[in-house]
């Protein structure tokens, strides 16, 4: 008998007992550990989910190692996106009910998901597209909705636009690339010389090979860029764009001063996950529009050498790391 199920019999019925995958202090892969908890229950605008798998992104190691851009009071749960089954709703949520399969995140912390049940906030789940298994849901609803707001919430793309995608063989930049074709956009990506077919195959227009050549010398007069890589990339980007230009930003604030000088607006945002665009995203995909860009899935006992993976500690295979909760 495993320690969590002696602590499960200990504090009462197995039914009102969970296991999560918690911090109690900020650091390393290894300080997310098994935990016995109460089953939580829904609140006002809350659905309580029965998790059947959870996404593993970058956001998470920054959670886990105390570097994330919001507070976050320990301990917690880790996890956002989520794929599952609504166990129950609180009152006022009226567009999921019990039974209902969902995915989505959390919550605005993005914490919880890693764990048997999870409470989410009811304007943060859609209905879970119906063509794709619970892995390959909970793969999507960051990385997806950080692309279509990065286009055309803070972008204001437009049909016949052009857009420079950095990071176009990335999670967010795969789907960043399938909106902007959908969109009609122009579509310019940067990727690895050995990404340049794939890439090319999702919608781009053009690709360059970041290894090999020098973006910032063969273009100008871009709309927007969405920056999806920082550092010197998104500093050399300021460039290519036409006076009046974008330059949005998921990783880091780009530098004011620059923009004045090019002439350009420049903002850095945190994504804001909500059920209309993942009705928007899920219909995507259900209509065979939008492919998934899921990677490894490992069971949710290995969360630290999913964390030791996104550290760069081992091995990570390309794709969306996710971790199944339960078959």
């Amino acid at each position: 008998m495993t320690d969590i199920e002696n602590e499960k019999n200990i504090n009462g019925s197995s039914d009102m007992m969970m296991t999560a995958y918690t911090v109690h202090e900020f650091g390393p892969p290894e300080v997310i550990r098994a935990e016995a908890l109460e089953k939580p229950r829904p609140g006002q605008n809350e659905v309580l989910v029965k998790v059947y798998a959870a996404g593993v992104g970058p956001w998470d190691a920054w959670i886990r190692s105390g570097k994330s851009a919001l507070p976050q009071p320990l301990p917690l749960t880790l996890g956002s996106d989520l794929s599952g089954v609504v166990e129950a709703v609180g009152p006022g949520v009226l567009h999921v009910k019990p039974g209902d399969a969902i995915y989505g995140v959390t919550n605005p912390r993005f914490i919880g998901a890693y764990a048997d049940y999870a409470i989410a906030a009811a304007d943060m789940v859609a209905q879970k597209p119906a063509s794709i298994d619970h892995a390959e849901a909970a793969s999507v609803p960051v990385i997806a909705v950080t692309a279509l707001q990065a286009l055309f919430q803070h972008g204001k793309l437009k049909a016949g636009d052009t857009v420079l995608i950095h990071g176009g063989a990335g999670s967010v930049g795969a789907y960043a690339i399938q909106f902007a074709r959908k969109a009609k956009l122009n579509v310019i990506a940067t990727a690895a010389g050995d990404d340049k077919e794939r890439v090319k195959a999702l919608g781009a227009d053009k690709v360059i090979d970041y290894k090999r050549d020098r973006f910032e010398d063969m273009l100008s007069g871009v709309d927007v860029v969405i920056d999806l890589v920082g550092g010197d990339t998104q500093t050399k980007s300021f460039g290519v764009l036409k006076r009046g230009g974008r330059l949005v930003s998921a990783v880091s604030q780009p530098d004011q001063d620059l923009a004045k000088q090019f002439g350009v607006e420049a903002f850095f945002f945190l994504v804001a996950v909500n059920t209309a665009e993942l009705q928007e995203i899920g219909a995507a995909i259900d209509s065979g529009e939008l492919l998934q860009n899921a990677g490894l899935v490992l069971p949710i006992t290995d969360a630290v050498k999913a964390h030791r993976m996104l550290e760069g500690e081992l091995p990570r295979p390309k794709g969306k790391i996710v971790l199944r909760v339960r078959d």
